[in-house]
């Protein structure tokens, strides 16, 4: 039987799938990450820790699928930076993950010196210490030695796709794609090449990162005393841009949405580079056979986390699925608008002093109308990304693939295909990430001939705008003054004087 093993290795743990020509996930496995939090404000991870329990899942879905894999595709935690010994593969520093904010003084004074707008035109990205640049920057002025390892040639950095593709192909291979490329603030994404201003901005020489080579194609081969038997490596990429992928959205004007604790948005606009002016930047994504497209990528920081508040916060509820039924028994909020700023606005808005805001609470307010208010907020701020996506790249949507944990409840995908306007479809299997994954390798040595191919075997739950779709959307005005409450409450904090 003809499958393929994908590895998405993540922030949290390492999940791996083989998955069939056919589209059936043959065989499973996962294995969990430790964190490390040395200081406030700092996350780091262990490469070797890494590596480790991604193997451990991969031999795991192995052992189930019991099959010899046809390909190996990787998709990785973006933006996290690994360092080490070119010659032995020795980590050189724990990896600095994308959380980390320890860069954040560095941005206020690059930021101070005019650099945005520099970072803005080459990368598509903001300044922020997210990206991996000024993570290396750190690197280099903080371990011991390094600076001179690193320009002799001995040290290299790579994020997560490329420290698992060196150690899988023992050393010989030493390379990453062009969206995770894309994601370290040092890619011009319109020469598709390392920027050399920018290098020489962070101090980090060429040599030490990385070939940047289109997601699909064989990369190298995974020695046989990783996994039991030589597996090429036929696919990379992102996480964000390996979901994209793996729901079918290779062609512009397509989009997913991944309710997580928050929610990421990704739209593909193909061969175009939009011009991102809504608090948005600007990515770069997979086409139809692995190379690099452009996409629009907006993120609401708080979006499933509404509902672990609701649960873990206030016990209004027991479980994050009673919301769905809490949502059909009233009618409506009762005039209830709850913004979930917790941790400030995310796109469009971009305000980190934001808090979280509800109004409209009346003494007949009840759980079931919160509950509902909640749900309604995703919906809401995801229509909020997608219309400044929209407006960016002069294109229209045409439908909205989803996954994540929130995906699952059926009331908000209803809601959320009437608020928009268009279908809304959740896959039978909701791993899209490592899906993707597969189905970049899977294409890399001809498994399947195109993503159509692919896609052929799986299954999808479609909402489509229904009757109720015109009294949804006549809600929005007061949504939004909603949020323009709980911007103002922001800057009037600002302001104020104590």
């Amino acid at each position: 039987m003809t499958a393929v093993l994908a590895i998405d290795q993540g922030t949290t743990g390492s999940t791996a799938l083989v998955v069939a020509q056919d589209g059936r996930v043959l065989g499973r496995g996962y294995r969990e990450l430790t964190q490390h939090f040395p200081h406030p404000g700092e996350v780091e991870h262990d490469a070797e820790d890494i590596l480790r329990i991604t193997l451990e899942a991969a031999r795991e879905a192995r052992q189930q699928a019991n099959v010899v894999p046809a390909a190996l595709g990787i998709t990785n935690q973006r933006e996290t930076v690994c360092v080490w010994e070119r010659g032995t593969g020795r980590p050189l520093y724990r990896a600095i993950v994308w959380q980390d904010r320890r860069t954040a003084t560095r941005c206020r004074q690059l930021a101070k010196q005019r650099k945005g707008a520099l970072i803005r035109a080459r990368t598509g990205l903001v300044l922020d210490p997210y990206f991996s640049a000024t993570k290396m920057e750190w690197l280099l002025e903080h371990v011991p030695g390094l600076e001179r390892r690193v320009r002799s040639g001995e040290a290299v950095f790579g994020t997560i796709d490329t420290w698992l593709l060196f150690r899988l192909t023992n050393g010989k291979t030493f390379a990453t794609d062009h969206t995770n490329a894309s994601r370290t603030m040092l890619y011009d994404i319109g020469a598709r090449a390392w920027d050399e201003r920018l290098l020489r901005l962070f101090g980090v020489p060429r040599e030490a990162l990385a070939e940047p080579r289109s997601s699909s194609g064989i990369f190298g081969v995974c020695e046989a005393e990783h996994l039991g038997v030589e597996i090429p490596v036929a696919g990379m990429a992102g996480d964000q841009q390996a979901a994209l992928f793996g729901q079918g959205c290779v062609a512009p004007g397509q989009a997913k949405n991944t309710y997580g604790t928050g929610a990421f948005l990704l739209l593909n606009t193909g061969k175009r580079r939009a011009a991102a002016a809504r608090g948005l930047i600007t990515t770069l994504a997979c086409g139809p056979r692995g190379e690099p497209v452009y996409a629009l990528e907006g993120s609401v920081f708080i979006a499933g986390a509404a509902i672990q508040w609701l649960r873990d916060g206030l016990g209004l509820i027991e479980r994050a699925a009673d919301t769905e039924r809490l949502a059909r028994d009233v009618p409506d909020t009762g005039g209830v608008y709850f913004v979930p700023a917790f941790v400030g606005l995310g796109a469009p808005h971009w305000e980190p002093n934001a808090r979280g805001t509800i109004v409209g609470i009346t003494r007949g307010t009840g759980r079931a109308h919160l509950a509902r208010a909640a749900l309604e907020a995703m919906a809401f701020s995801t229509k909020e990304v997608l219309a400044a996506m929209t407006a960016d790249a002069k294109l229209r949507l045409h439908a909205l693939q989803v996954d994540g944990g929130a995906a699952a409840n059926d009331w908000l995908m209803q809601f959320q295909a009437d608020l928009l306007g268009v279908p809304v479809a959740r896959p039978d299997v909701v791993e899209t990430t490592a899906l993707g994954a597969a189905a970049l390798a899977g294409l890399g040595v001809g498994v399947w001939k195109a993503p159509q191919e692919f896609l052929a075997a799986r299954r999808f739950t479609r909402f489509l705008p229904g009757p109720n779709a015109r009294a949804v959307r006549a809600r929005e005005a007061e949504w939004r003054r909603a949020v323009e409450t709980t911007l103002h409450w922001a800057a009037a904090g600002r302001h104020a004087r104590w």
